[in-house]
């Protein structure tokens, strides 16, 4: 069986089997492509069923050799560890060759985090003279409130928001669906968006909740440049993205009291694992006050 042949079988299970989305499943497909054109260019490595861990190894050393980070390294490991454990499950090899393979060794990246003052003035320095101004303050609530992330809330169905009950639900990673409850501010805004819209949805995207002026569903670019905008407009000079304000509400729920498991279940997490790096960002915060108002740390 050819690479090629592989690839397309692969692409099956991560679609069929895993039920990743579109975007991860590009991620993983990208990081198997990545090797497979390095290993057809080795002559000393053989076809892809038949790669031994030193031809991964090799394979890492070039990444590195080329300035890839770490991070990046770690994140195309687990991209071919997860394609030689479908090898292994098709029993189309009998070891797998990732076993062993150890990811370089990462530092913890803490998230960006906004404060709610920050959070106001970006929406202070919306122009709400604009037709996509009220949109703009509903996008903003609804990523800050609901902790949505991008793809989720350009992918939003109308149906799925129950301003009645103030929550909506959406589909995660994986295609798992999840409820969030909705804020006061977020179902607000949304019902000042639609009582204002006025484009016309184009065919098949009638149900989609937020629209650009010539009535399709948002791009995940374009929420970035809005809320990079925005960011710039309220004199915010750190790189700010829609995550950071999926992060900063994470953040200011755990310094709020929130237990870590109902936040897990709110951001959609599959691991509680992953959850906990706000743990590690409310650390940062309290040492700081600690810092600044313990008496022993007084001049």
């Amino acid at each position: 069986m050819d690479a090629e042949q592989l690839m397309t079988r692969y692409r099956a299970y991560l679609l069929l089997e895993r039920g990743m989305s579109e975007n991860t499943r590009m991620a993983y497909m990208a990081d198997v492509e990545k090797f497979a054109a390095w290993a057809a260019a080795d002559e000393q490595c053989p076809s892809l069923l038949g790669v031994k861990e030193e031809h991964l190894q090799a394979f890492v050393a070039s990444l590195h050799d080329v300035g890839i980070c770490a991070r990046s390294q770690a994140r195309i490991i687990s991209g071919l560890r997860s394609f030689y454990k479908f090898l292994r499950l098709e029993s189309l090899i009998d070891t797998d060759p990732t076993a062993l393979l150890e990811s370089p060794k990462i530092g913890l990246h803490l998230p960006e985090v906004l404060t709610v003052e920050e959070i106001d003035a970006m929406e202070a320095a919306i122009d709400m003279g604009k037709a996509e101004g009220q949109r703009n303050r509903a996008i903003i609530e609804t990523l800050y409130s609901c902790g949505l992330r991008v793809s989720e809330l350009v992918n939003l169905p109308m149906s799925r928001v129950s301003l009645q009950d103030r929550a909506l639900i959406v589909d995660g990673k994986g295609n798992k669906q999840r409820m969030v409850p909705m804020s006061e501010s977020a179902v607000a805004e949304i019902q000042l968006y639609l009582s204002t819209r006025d484009v016309q949805p184009k065919r098949g995207e009638e149900d989609i909740m937020f629209l650009n002026r010539r009535g399709r569903r948002l791009t995940r670019v374009m929420v970035f440049y809005i809320i990079r905008d925005l960011a710039e407009l309220a004199g915010i000079d750190r790189p700010i993205s829609p995550h950071t304000l999926r992060h900063s509400f994470a953040t200011h729920l755990l310094e709020g009291g929130a237990n870590l498991r109902a936040i897990q279940m709110m951001l959609g997490h599959e691991s509680i694992s992953t959850t906990q790096i706000y743990l590690h960002t409310d650390t940062r915060q309290l040492r700081q006050e600690i810092l600044e108002h313990h008496p022993r740390n007084r001049p």
